[in-house]
């Protein structure tokens, strides 16, 4: 189904912004991360926790859909 495909896609691109910004907050005090925004940060994690929850919906809502039309046609 390509909207259970889409959604994947969708999950691991939300853990992926994640991963990022979490290395990027780690850096946060050290020579390596003066560049670091913390606020930038925790606006990008709620960003990415937001996209992973509708992405997990979507795939969901893609089950229950598939589900149904399965009843439908047994």
């Amino acid at each position: 189904m390509q909207a259970i495909a889409a959604s994947a896609a969708g999950i691991a691109n939300a853990i992926n912004r994640f991963d990022a910004s979490a290395q990027r907050t780690a850096r946060w005090g050290s020579d390596a991360g003066a560049d670091v925004d913390l606020a930038q940060e925790a606006v990008e994690m709620i960003g990415a926790k937001a996209a992973l929850k509708a992405n997990v919906q979507v795939m969901k809502t893609a089950d229950e859909m598939t589900g149904v039309l399965l009843d439908i046609l047994a």
